[in-house]
C-alpha cells in the first residue's frame, strides 16, 4: 500500500519542487502557495471530502467541537491552516506523506482533551494542520480472547459501552472521563478507578497499528517491540499517528459499590486525610478511594476545606463496608453511604451524571467545554507530615476555585517495573496530585488564577518526589519546559522530559531518533530525537534500538 500511495503523489512533489527551492514555509507569502500545494498534493492521491480550510462553512465548529479548554478557543489562539479528517488509514499515510514534502507542521487530535491544547495548536506560529481522528472510531470486541480493537478517533466511554454491551463482566481501565480520545489518553498510559487492581489502559495493550513519518502502516510485529514500549506511555504525538489499539478487556463482577464521603475540617477531615495517607495505597487492590479536595462553607457561611473521600469497590457493599471497617474505620463508613450498581453504571456516577441517566449516553461523543482552566500534578512518595497538612489547606483556601484531585497508586502498580512502559511512578510512589484551577472568561481572572496555581505549586516543593520532580504526561504542562523548534536537543529537554518520564527519557530520545531523526512528528513537548553511534546503542543500559 505504501509503493502506491508514494508512487502517487511523487509526481506532483516533483512539479512543484522547484517553485519551493528557494523559498521557506516561515515566509508569509508562500504560506498560501505551500498549503494550496499541500492541499492538491491529497487531492491527487485521493478525494478532498476529509478537508477542511478556513474557507470551508463549518471549518470552525470542527475545530472547536472537542475544546474543552475554552482559553484555547479565543480568537488570537494560532488556527490550523487546515482540519483533516481521515476515513481510512491510507487518508492518515497521504497526509504525512504531504506534509513531510511541505514541511508543514501535524498536531494530532483524538479527543481534544489535553491541557495545553497541543493537539489543534501551536504555540510557535508555525503553519501547522490539524489530523483530527474523529472518523476513525471503529470498536471491535472479540469476546472469546477478551480483547477490542479500538481505533483513536473513539472514546474511552464508546469502549466502556461496548465492552459492556458484549458481557457486564467485561471492563477495561482506562479515566473517569468518558469523553476522552483513546488515542490520546492510553499514549500517555491513562489510569482510571481500576488502576490498583489492574493498571493503566497502557498496561493492557497488546497491539497496536502506528503511521510511521515514513507513511508506514506498521502493526506490532513490523513496528518492534522498542516502538512498540514507546508509544505505550510515551506521549501521543511524538513517534508518529497510532490509528488503533488492541487492548486486554477485564473481568468486573456484576456489582460494583460506590461511595462519597464528606468531612469539612471542623469534621475531622484532616485527620482522615492523614490517615488515608498511610493506608490509601495499601488497601486491597479491589478498593480504589481517591481523595477531592475543594473550598468550601461551613454551616455559619465561613470558607473552609471540604474533603471527599471518592470510592469504587469491585464488590458488594457488605464486603466494602468490612475492608474499610478493618483498614479505615476512622471515616466511619455505613451502609447508607453505599452504593450498588454495574461497573458501567459506575462509570456515569464517577462523571457527575444525574441518578437514573442511561448509559447510551456513552455514545455520545460530543465533550462539553470545562470552560477556563489551568492544571498542573505532581507525586508523592512519603506521607506529608500532619502538622504541614494545615499549611496545604490555608494555601488552598488562598485560591478562588481551586481543586486538587489525590488518587492512590499501590496495588498492581507496585508489581509493575518502572521501565516496563515509559510511566515510570511505580512502586514506592503512594499518589498523584492534580492541581486545578477554573475560571469564567479571559479577563484579569485568568492571570490571578494562573499566578495562584503556580505559588502553589512552588510551595508544594518540600512534600513531594523530587530529583526529578514528576509529573503526569496527560497533564501536559508546559511550564516545565518547551521546545522551542525541531532543532531542540534532548539535553535541553530533559528539563521536562525526566519529569513525565525519569530515566525512561532517555530510551524515548533514542528510539525516536530511529524512527522520526528527522523530527518530523514535533510539537512544544514532542520527544526529541537521540541519535547515538551502534557502540553507545550497543552499551546503553536501556537496550539496542537496532531492530527496525
Amino acid at each position: 500500500m505504501e509503493l502506491n500511495i508514494i508512487t502517487k503523489i511523487i509526481p506532483y512533489m516533483l512539479w512543484v519542487l522547484m517553485l519551493l527551492f528557494s523559498i521557506t514555509i516561515s515566509d508569509p507569502v508562500v504560506v498560501v502557495v505551500v498549503v494550496d500545494n499541500f492541499l492538491q498534493c491529497l487531492t491527487n492521491a485521493t478525494s478532498s471530502d476529509f478537508v477542511f480550510t478556513p474557507n470551508d462553512t463549518n471549518y470552525s465548529s470542527l475545530l472547536e467541537s472537542t475544546i474543552i479548554n475554552l482559553k484555547f478557543a479565543t480568537s488570537t489562539t494560532p488556527k490550523p491552516l487546515a482540519i483533516i479528517t481521515p476515513l481510512t488509514y491510507s487518508h492518515v499515510q497521504y497526509t504525512l506523506l504531504c506534509a513531510k514534502h511541505f514541511k508543514l507542521q501535524i498536531r494530532i487530535r483524538s479527543g481534544g482533551h489535553d491541557y495545553e491544547g497541543l493537539s489543534y495548536t501551536s504555540y510557535q506560529h508555525y503553519s501547522f494542520v490539524v489530523l483530527d481522528l474523529k472518523e476513525l472510531r471503529s470498536i471491535t470486541i472479540e469476546t472469546g480472547e477478551k480483547t477490542a480493537w479500538v481505533e483513536s478517533g473513539a472514546t474511552i466511554g464508546e469502549l466502556y459501552y461496548w465492552a459492556s454491551q458484549e458481557s457486564q463482566n467485561l471492563g477495561f481501565p482506562a479515566g473517569i472521563c468518558p469523553t476522552v480520545g483513546a488515542g490520546g489518553h492510553i499514549s500517555g498510559g491513562g489510569f482510571g478507578t481500576m488502576v490498583r487492581k489492574y493498571g493503566l489502559a497502557a498496561d493492557n495493550v497488546v497491539d497496536a497499528r502506528i503511521v510511521d513519518a515514513n507513511g508506514r502502516l506498521l502493526d506490532r510485529k513490523s513496528m518492534g517491540e522498542d516502538l512498540f514500549w514507546a508509544i505505550r506511555g510515551g506521549g501521543g504525538g511524538s513517534f508518529g499517528v497510532v490509528v488503533a489499539w488492541k487492548v486486554n478487556l477485564v473481568y468486573v463482577p456484576d456489582k460494583v459499590t460506590v461511595f462519597s464521603v464528606s468531612k469539612t475540617l471542623a469534621q475531622g477531615g484532616s485527620s482522615l486525610f492523614n490517615k488515608w495517607q498511610y493506608i490509601g495505597p495499601k488497601l486491597c487492590q479491589d478498593l480504589f478511594i481517591r481523595v477531592i479536595i475543594q473550598p468550601t462553607l461551613d454551616e455559619a457561611g465561613n470558607r473552609t476545606i471540604q474533603i471527599i473521600f471518592n470510592s469504587m469497590f469491585l464488590g458488594n457493599a457488605d464486603k466494602l463496608i468490612e475492608t474499610v471497617t478493618d483498614s479505615f474505620p476512622e471515616l466511619g463508613l455505613t451502609e447508607k453511604d453505599c452504593i450498588e450498581m454495574s461497573w458501567i453504571e459506575s462509570i456515569l456516577y464517577f462523571d457527575n451524571h444525574p441518578k437514573g441517566e442511561s448509559i447510551e449516553i456513552l455514545r455520545d461523543v460530543k465533550p462539553e467545554a470545562n470552560g477556563y482552566f489551568n492544571a498542573k500534578s505532581d507525586y508523592v512518595k512519603e506521607a506529608i507530615p500532619e502538622e504541614k497538612v494545615e499549611e496545604i489547606w490555608k494555601w488552598c483556601l488562598e485560591g478562588d476555585n481551586p481543586i486538587l484531585i489525590m488518587e492512590p497508586h499501590g496495588g498492581k502498580m507496585d508489581e509493575i517495573e518502572e521501565t516496563t512502559t515509559p510511566y515510570p511512578q511505580r512502586k514506592g510512589y503512594l499518589y498523584n496530585i492534580q492541581y486545578y484551577e477554573t475560571w469564567v472568561d479571559e479577563s484579569s481572572e485568568k492571570r490571578r488564577r494562573i499566578s495562584w496555581m503556580r505559588r502553589m505549586y512552588e510551595k508544594m516543593t518540600p512534600y513531594v518526589a523530587n530529583n526529578p520532580r514528576a509529573a503526569y504526561v496527560n497533564y501536559r504542562d508546559l511550564d516545565l519546559g518547551v521546545n522551542y523548534d525541531n532543532n531542540t536537543s534532548y539535553s535541553n529537554a530533559m528539563e521536562w522530559g525526566n519529569k513525565y518520564f525519569g530515566d525512561n527519557f532517555k530510551r524515548l530520545a533514542m528510539v525516536k531518533g530511529v524512527v522520526d531523526p528527522d523530527n518530523f512528528f514535533f510539537f512544544e513537548q514532542s520527544i526529541p530525537p537521540l541519535i547515538t553511534s551502534t557502540d553507545e546503542e550497543n552499551n546503553d543500559d536501556s537496550g539496542s534500538y537496532q531492530s527496525y
